[in-house]
This record gives C-alpha cells, sequence and structure tokens, in this order.
C-alpha cells in the first residue's frame, strides 16, 4: 500500500493516518511515547471516570452567568446523565428580555449532549455564560452529584425552588439618607418592615406567594390564602413602629 503524503513513518504497520505535516516535522525522525495511561479519573455519580467522550459526562450542577454590561444574571441547572441533558432548571434577574431567552433554553437544552448545549446560541448572554460555567463544572468532575451513587434523579432541579415551585429571590434597597427597605426574602414577599424605638430593623412580616397561588388555584379564597400564608420573622410582634417598604 502507498503511503500518504503527511503519514508519519513510524506507525503501526497497516495503520494510515491522513494529516498534513510541513516539511520541518517530516524530516523528523520518530521518537516513541513512554507512558499512556490516558485522561485523570473524575468523579462521577459515586465513580470515578475516565472521561474520553461526551457521553462519559453525568452529574448534576449548577452555572452562573451574566451579560456584557452585567444588566443580569442567570442561574443554570443541568441534570446530566451519559453527556444528555435530561433535566434544566434556568432562572434570571435583572432583565426583562432574559426571561424570554430562558424560556427558548429550558425548551431546546433537555435531549442535547452536553457538547451541543455549549455550541447552542442561546440569545442572552448571561445564559450563554451560564452554560460555559457549567460545563466547566461537569468536565472537571466539580458537580454537585459528584460522590453521589447513581446521582440526582431527574427532577431534582425543583428542589433548589421555594414553596410553590418559586424561585427563591432576595431584593433589598437601600440610601445612606433613608436606611435600609427589605423588599423580599427567601420566606417570600416583604410587606412590612418591624423597627424599634432606635428606629433599628427588628424583624418583617411577609407573604408566601408560591405557596398562595398554589391554595388559590386548589380552590382556597382568596382572603382566606393571604390570612394562610402570612408570616413574620424576628421580633416583628414587639415592634415600635412598622413601615411599607414600597411607600414609607
Amino acid at each position: 500500500m502507498r503511503q500518504a503524503r503527511g503519514t508519519p513513518f513510524c506507525l503501526k504497520k497497516g495503520v494510515y493516518n491522513i494529516m498534513n505535516y510541513s516539511q520541518e516535522v517530516e524530516k523528523m525522525c520518530c521518537v516513541k511515547k513512554g507512558p499512556h495511561h490516558g485522561p485523570a479519573p473524575i468523579p462521577e455519580e459515586g465513580k470515578w471516570v475516565k472521561a474520553y467522550e461526551i457521553k462519559d459526562i453525568s452529574g448534576f450542577s449548577h452555572g452562573v452567568g451574566w451579560c456584557a454590561p452585567q444588566q443580569g444574571t442567570c442561574k443554570l441547572s443541568l441534570n446530566v446523565k451519559n453527556g444528555i441533558v435530561e433535566e434544566a432548571l434556568v432562572e434570571t434577574i435583572g432583565c426583562s428580555g432574559m426571561t424570554h431567552s430562558a424560556a427558548m433554553a429550558a425548551e431546546v437544552l433537555p435531549g442535547k449532549t452536553l457538547l451541543e448545549c455549549l455550541n447552542t446560541d442561546l440569545v442572552c448572554d448571561a445564559i450563554n455564560v451560564a452554560m460555559r460555567e457549567i460545563f466547566l463544572q461537569f468536565v472537571y468532575g466539580r458537580t454537585q452529584s459528584a460522590f453521589s451513587e447513581d446521582g440526582l434523579v431527574v427532577g431534582a432541579g425543583l428542589e433548589d425552588l421555594g414553596k410553590g415551585l418559586r424561585s427563591q429571590v432576595g431584593t433589598m434597597f437601600s440610601t445612606k439618607l433613608k436606611g435600609v427597605r427589605y423588599m423580599e426574602m427567601a420566606e417570600g414577599y416583604v410587606t412590612r418592615m418591624a423597627l424599634d424605638e432606635d428606629d433599628q430593623v427588628i424583624g418583617y412580616e411577609f407573604i408566601k406567594v408560591g405557596k398562595m397561588l398554589e391554595d388559590i388555584r386548589h380552590g382556597v379564597s382568596a382572603d382566606e390564602a393571604l390570612k394562610n400564608n402570612t408570616g413574620s420573622y424576628g421580633r416583628f410582634a414587639n415592634a415600635a413602629k412598622y413601615i411599607d417598604p414600597r411607600e414609607e
């Protein structure tokens, strides 16, 4: 068999690698490679895996991304089994347009390989960056389920959400002149802040919006649902004064 131009002479008999080499490389003699132990093993779902191909990657992890002007951010959670995205959770904050991109991303990501996802235009820079960051978590064995036998079940991403399957959001605003305003906590939408005699915050009242809407969907009256899902934190009952963080 005639050897193709650029095929190194030191390949095993009958094995031909069609490749273009410079004249300098072609004139070099072959120096044999010593050890060949492949990639370092990475932890995946309770196992140590040598990842050669994208199908060798499994795990559950998160990635956070931001857009170029840093006007918004995205948290992306993926559950990957044998290189295929089986579950996606996309949470965004700070940009109204990003929510529409998130809707598209949540639809197109499942069913793709992790590599396909990395090379899919998810429209929003923040979501694209989140995809890049989560890819690194997977391929370097830094996933949340790295040491969990068999990983996490498909649907585990919903556990990151609050009651009523609503993203947990914290929103605070403050100025030097007027101080701090709590608007939304992990518990829910803040309706009143409690202040002591020195006008310092000692607690707050909140509405668990997700759970309230869930109750309403299940037939509970709006007034009753609001009452059942209103709670407080701290020394709320002992306040000297209460203020509406959005009005006062």
